[in-house]
């Protein structure tokens, strides 16, 4: 039995050897002081080399706290693509052009995009503040507008006059609500389409 547990401590000694030589020489390897221009984490004594401005160029900096390496991110108000450059985690449209930049994120901790104002032109809803992008008339291009009525819908305006000219169409059960055409959402009547 006692030739099988030296055996055994031989083996975990030879194993053992290997991982403390690689460890010194990956120690004499590891050349680079904390600021020093690096390529790779290995170069660095302290096992991390990342970029610490807007200069591409990475630098061996020391780790977290927490043992990590992290790189650095875009302040606010720098130009970026990605919510993963940024300082905030936030890259959005902060105004009327398409440029994306770094923005401090809400009370909520939400990354609210900027959107345009009532009466500009739109493409699309997400556009505007109210999130209603409609025509002005039935000949118009679209315009940001507010809501309108008790459940604030994003009603066209020429549609919204419409129903309150034209007469709604009766049941032939008097003791049944009145039905609405076209069939829009109306407090007062059941859509039947």
């Amino acid at each position: 039995m006692s030739i099988m547990v030296w055996k055994l401590l031989l083996l975990l000694l030879l194993w053992a050897v290997p991982m403390f030589q690689n460890r010194k020489t990956r120690k004499l390897l590891a050349y680079k002081g904390i600021g020093e221009p690096c390529e790779h984490n290995s170069e660095c004594q302290s096992d991390c080399c990342v970029t610490n401005s807007l200069n591409p160029q990475k630098f061996c900096t020391p780790q977290t706290v927490f043992l990590q390496c992290v790189p650095w991110r875009k302040p606010n108000g720098h130009f970026c693509e990605e919510h993963s450059e940024c300082h905030s985690k936030c890259c959005i449209r902060t105004g009327d052009s398409p440029n994306k930049f770094c923005s401090a994120k809400s009370i909520f901790l939400q990354c609210v995009s900027w959107r345009k104002q009532e009466g500009d032109k739109c493409r699309s809803h997400s556009e505007c503040w109210s999130l209603c992008c409609l025509p002005l008339s039935e000949n118009s291009s679209p315009h940001c507008t507010k809501r309108t009525g008790i459940l604030a819908l994003c009603l066209p305006v020429f549609l919204q006059f419409e129903l309150l000219r034209s007469p709604l169409p009766s049941n032939s059960d008097p003791g049944s609500p009145p039905l609405c055409c076209p069939c829009l959402p109306v407090l007062s009547c059941v859509c039947a389409c």
